[in-house]
């Protein structure tokens, strides 16, 4: 029975630090989102500005990004008033992330952590 007890302890963690790592994974996918544009850009030419649905596409790209900044920057903003003694389970929601690099970022022991490193070079990816 003990040992169970100590199984459910260990993957209970403080709300606070848990959604400062979500606003950290949010951040990282903003950024990525925001690499898409030149490329498209790069790869289009010119004409891709000459074209409405790739304007709309674009001005999609720009919107996706304001709209997930918004949610880290309101995360952040409410985390500062929650208790930091407020515990949450995380085994259930961590078991439904299924990109390891992410689970690993939102998991216990990381301090806003990135599940994507930011400084990969270019060409560089990942097999799955």
């Amino acid at each position: 029975m003990l040992n169970e007890d100590k199984a459910d302890i260990a993957t209970e963690e403080a709300l606070p630090e848990i959604l400062m790592r979500v606003v950290s994974e949010l951040h990282d996918v903003a950024y990525l989102i925001e690499r898409i544009e030149p490329q498209l850009l790069e790869l289009g030419g010119e004409k891709v500005l000459e074209s409405p649905n790739s304007l709309k596409v674009l001005q999609g790209i720009d919107l996706v990004v304001q709209k997930t900044r918004g949610l880290a920057e309101f995360i952040d903003t409410i985390t500062g008033s929650i208790p930091a003694d407020w515990m949450v389970d995380m085994s259930t929601a961590l078991s439904l992330v299924k990109l390891a690099d992410m689970q690993k970022a939102l998991g216990a022991g990381m301090r806003h952590g990135h599940s994507q490193p930011l400084s990969k070079a270019a060409g560089d990816f990942d097999f799955f």
